[in-house]
């Protein structure tokens, strides 16, 4: 997709440079771009590589002298990876509709919606609904009673189960599941599990007479809110008897397990390999980093930060940031962390004391 530069930066509310009317049909790194790409030198460290390629115009960082830097036109970024989110989206190639396969299946009941598209080999159940301009890609099966918003995207091999509802603009990448059955059982009695809650571990666990999981279904379904990204192979298990739920502008890596019941706020960040148990709740604007794990039935306030790996074991208060294991205030933890060092230091055991704690 051809754009001059004059266009990508009134877009990005940026300011223009030089040849403002050169066009630009793609982006690249520096040292590699072509005369067409618009390279991407966005702070000092990436000046020295224009020289390496061949672009005449450049994002560069703000205050660069881009005359100097060679080229013929410039676009100031102050903040460089806000306007990389703008940039992106303006150039990115959109898959093309292919309308409705002849490959598909569709339920006569199901409700598909103005400038849908349903890909090959693609299964849509009894009265799901499929909203204004969604692509969905192939090998998709969508359950019944689903409803998917206006502008979905919903990419290969995605499944979507009974009982769930999908806001607008959502975007699943390949493989992600949507309301499976949660991870819930019970035995006719007190489980070891439970025991050792109860008795803080100073019972020794014994064989149980019935060792039989009882399976508990999960009827509650899922809820996703507006403007949703799940990332490739997560899942998001249905509530036992309410839905679990995902806020609106929530983003979710690869990788990641929602439990059943769980709820989580809006504008939420949870990264790769991130586990949330059952019934767990997560406030707004929270971030968990990644491979975090939240235990069942906590609470993370709003605005908390879960640094990467810290396992939070209890509530955690509104505004929080959180590390280790388990997840503890980060003064706290850094304290704990020098403490430890310095003595291991005197032990001879390990290294001098890292210049970051």
């Amino acid at each position: 997709m051809t754009q001059t530069v004059k266009d990508i930066a009134a877009a990005l509310g940026a300011k223009a440079y030089g040849a403002v009317d050169l066009s630009v049909s793609g982006l690249s790194e520096p040292a590699t771009a072509g005369l067409d790409d618009l390279a991407l030198a966005m702070s000092p460290a990436y000046g020295d590589a224009l020289a390496q390629g061949k672009a005449r115009a450049a994002v560069v960082w703000a205050g660069a002298d881009w005359q100097a830097l060679g080229l013929e036109a410039a676009i100031e970024a102050p903040r460089a990876r806000l306007a990389m989110a703008g940039l992106t989206q303006m150039l990115d190639i959109a898959p093309v509709g292919v309308g409705i396969s002849p490959h598909a299946v569709i339920d006569p009941s199901a409700q598909i919606e103005q400038g849908a598209s349903i890909g090959h080999f693609s299964i849509v159940g009894a009265g799901a609904v499929i909203g204004v301009g969604c692509r969905i890609a192939e090998h998709v099966s969508i359950g019944a009673g689903v409803t998917i918003g206006d502008g979905g995207k919903i990419h290969a091999g995605v499944r979507i189960m009974r009982g769930v509802h999908i806001g607008a603009r959502v975007i699943l990448q390949p493989n992600v599941v949507l309301g499976g059955d949660g991870f819930s059982f019970v035995t006719s009695a007190p489980s070891n599990v439970e025991i050792g809650r109860k008795t803080l571990g100073k019972t020794p666990f014994t064989a149980p007479d019935d060792p039989t999981q009882h399976r508990i279904h999960s009827l509650g379904g899922v809820v996703i809110g507006d403007d949703v990204e799940i990332g490739a192979n997560s899942a998001v298990d249905a509530g036992t008897i309410r839905a679990t739920s995902v806020g609106n502008g929530t983003k979710i890596d690869n990788l990641v397990q929602v439990g059943h019941n769980v709820q989580i706020g809006d504008d939420c960040l949870l990264c790769a390999q991130t586990a949330v148990a059952g019934s767990a709740r997560i406030g707004d604007r929270t971030v968990l980093g990644g491979k975090s794990g939240v235990g069942d039935n906590l609470t993370v306030g709003a605005d908390c930060v879960i640094g990467g790996a810290a396992i939070v074991l209890s509530d955690v208060p509104v505004g929080s940031f959180m590390m280790g294991y388990p997840a503890q205030q980060m003064l706290t933890y850094r304290a704990r962390e020098r403490q430890l060092r310095q003595a291991n230091i005197r032990n001879k055991s390990v290294p001098k004391l890292d210049e970051r704690y």
